[in-house]
Formats: structure tokens, C-alpha cells, sequence
């Protein structure tokens, strides 16, 4: 199929589509008129790579992963980078949810602080 179809196919439009094969994500087959030709495992790739950047991963991430990543859902298999990522991405995001949670207390008192000064 050409990259309009594939787009049609799964909803991402046709730019996305060359930026994930510039990441070395898709990697199309090319036509003798040199046009990008993709097989119908090309659909699935497309939804793995939307459904792991909705679950906040890097398409360099995404790209690390993709030998132990399968079906639509996408299945992870237990490989030891899969493992190692999503811990440190785990850990990560633990750490910026800290620092709002820290950020919104901070706010809290600031407002809290206002207020009162504008009761006073």
C-alpha cells in the first residue's frame, strides 16, 4: 500500500508516517517509481509506535524496544531492555510527579498566603 492508504488505514497523517520512518521506525519497501510501499505489517508497526508514544515514550525509546515488541496492543516480551527502560521511565516520571506535587504545595501556601493578606 502507499503511504496514503496506510494513513487512511490508521489514522496518522502521511508526515508522521516519514517522520517515523526517518526515526528508522517504518521502514517501507520503495516501488520502482521510487514511491514508499508498505506491506500490511506496516499497520500494526503504526499502531504500536501511537500507542507506545501515548504511553509517553520517546520514538527514540520506542525505537530501543521495537526487537521485543509485538501485536497491536502492543506485547512486550521480557526482554532486559524492555525491563530496564520502562523502570527508569517508571522512575522518572516519579520523579517529575514529585516535583509538581512539591510545585502545587508551594503554590497552595503562596495563595493560601494572599489571601489571607487580602482578608486582613
Amino acid at each position: 500500500m502507499l503511504i496514503g492508504e496506510l494513513s487512511r488505514r490508521t489514522g496518522v497523517n502521511p508526515h508522521q508516517l516519514r517522520y517515523y520512518e526517518a526515526q528508522g521506525l517504518l521502514v517501507p519497501d520503495r516501488g520502482d517509481n521510487g514511491y514508499r510501499e508498505y506491506d500490511d505489517g506496516a499497520v500494526i508497526t503504526v499502531t504500536q509506535i501511537r500507542r507506545l508514544l501515548d504511553a509517553g515514550l520517546s520514538t527514540q525509546e520506542i525505537g530501543y524496544l521495537q526487537p521485543c515488541v509485538s501485536g497491536a496492543a502492543p506485547d512486550l516480551k521480557p526482554c532486559p531492555e524492555t525491563l530496564d527502560l520502562l523502570r527508569a521511565r517508571i522512575a522518572g516520571l516519579d520523579e517529575q510527579i514529585d516535583t509538581l506535587v512539591r510545585s502545587r504545595e508551594t503554590l497552595r501556601e503562596y495563595l493560601a498566603a494572599t489571601e489571607r493578606r487580602l482578608a486582613g
